[in-house]
């Protein structure tokens, strides 16, 4: 009755509200925060990646705020902080059964988790630590966890070997009569090592006088900006581009050794993976959504706790506990920059000393403010870096700068004390 009422006073009919959109989350692997041809690389070619970026709310402060992949990738899946959900480390103490890492996430309010309470599906594939796909709240996977891997196990075929698992899992939401908005998690081991790209590629790369570790891990980028070509088309050949988020994000950043000898736990170099420099935490974070989000160059600082708010809030989904993250669309449209001066991060040991006690794995906590970053070493003095002058962070400026020392420090204690060890 209050439809023709409303029909017969404006004298045309209610218009249906919009289906919630797909979301589509890309994750690279083990890649530098300038390793793309929109960051300005000389050499690495990402044509892909570089059209994304055109297309994007494009945040080139982006920051993870734990530099190793484990930690990582479940702050993406749940919104929160290691030291708040406890994923702090790859390995659990030695002697401790792996196993008893599960429950953190398993028992967590993760974003697929309550997507799925929203009526969305939802498909891991790739980097996924976590035992099986359910354990992530996802409805549809590729890691079942047979072979009891850390990484993945068959969810690691995705991007290197196929593609197919996601176009079958967007045509089984999209067609039928049980058509569901859909949720993606593309974390492919891309360009993360065995750094083994395609002879093509790697010819290309390949020249006199050129590391050929540096040659291979640059085109490792360009393998892994080709997988996302496939997707973004596949999404355009289907119709899905203007009801689909599409948000990239990068794990943790990747310097690549060149020596002989390693000085790392891998081919990386000391200021990039497991690192609190920006080497192993700065990425540029990228959202597409057509008619929704405003393409451009933002200079706001964004952290990975952003992602879930931001998922949740197009989605309209409510999180149901109160999430750190900022929800990043209102900054994406053009409304005006963050209600944020700051982005916080901690470092911890890649093999746990205790998994009930962040604090006890703590190596490092980190600030960024403005130009300025500090830090904060669980043992030896405090470091601090002008960014803007210095992004490399290779001139320490503590010294000279106590105030701002002080400062920062304050605003970490506020955010989270940490210091276990001491």
């Amino acid at each position: 009755m209050l439809g023709l009422i409303l029909l017969l006073c404006i004298g045309r009919p209610l218009a249906a509200p919009p289906p919630p959109p797909n979301v589509v989350l890309i994750v690279s692997d083990d890649q530098g925060w300038e390793d793309f041809g929109f960051m300005g690389h000389p050499s690495i070619k990402t044509p892909n990646l570089d059209r994304l970026a055109r297309e994007s709310a494009l945040f080139p402060n982006g920051y993870v705020p734990t530099s190793l992949c484990r930690a990582s990738l479940a702050t993406l899946l749940t919104g929160l902080y290691a030291h708040q959900h406890k994923i702090c480390c790859n390995d659990p103490p030695e002697g401790v059964d792996r196993s008893l890492m599960l429950p953190f996430l398993r028992d967590a309010p993760t974003v697929p988790r309550l997507l799925g309470k929203a009526g969305y599906s939802s498909l891991q594939t790739g980097k996924f630590w976590e035992g099986h796909f359910s354990n992530g709240g996802f409805t549809h996977g590729m890691t079942v966890n047979q072979k009891q891997g850390r990484h993945g196990d068959v969810g690691l075929e995705i991007g290197r070997d196929t593609m197919q698992p996601i176009y079958d899992f967007i045509k089984d939401s999209t067609s039928g009569a049980d058509r569901r908005p859909f949720f993606v998690w593309y974390a492919p081991m891309l360009p993360h090592e065995p750094h083994n790209p395609p002879e093509h590629l790697l010819k290309k790369y390949r020249q006199e006088g050129r590391n050929d570790k540096l040659a291979r891990y640059w085109a490792m980028c360009e393998w892994f900006d080709e997988t996302c070509g496939q997707l973004l088309d596949h999404l355009d050949e289907k119709g899905l581009r203007d009801n689909t988020i599409v948000m990239f994000v990068v794990d943790n950043g990747w310097i690549q050794e060149t020596g002989e000898r390693r000085t790392t736990r891998g081919n990386f170099a000391p200021k990039s993976k497991l690192s609190p420099y920006d080497g192993g935490l700065r990425f540029p974070l990228m959202i597409r959504w057509p008619g929704h989000v405003k393409p451009g160059r933002y200079s706001d600082l964004v952290s990975t706790i952003d992602i879930a708010p931001t998922v949740l809030a197009a989605a309209g989904v409510k999180s149901g506990s109160r999430l750190p993250g900022l929800n990043l669309l209102g900054a994406a449209s053009g409304r005006g920059p963050l209600p944020r001066k700051s982005v916080f991060g901690e470092i911890f040991e890649h093999t746990a000393v205790d998994l009930q006690k962040p604090e006890l794995n703590l190596t490092h906590r980190w600030v960024r403010e403005g130009r300025w970053k500090l830090i904060a070493p669980e043992a030896g003095a405090k470091e601090l870096y002008d960014l803007t002058a210095d992004p490399r962070e290779e001139h320490d400026l503590a010294r000279e700068n106590p105030k701002v020392v002080s400062r920062l420090l304050a605003a970490l204690d506020r955010w989270w004390a940490g210091r276990g060890k001491q």
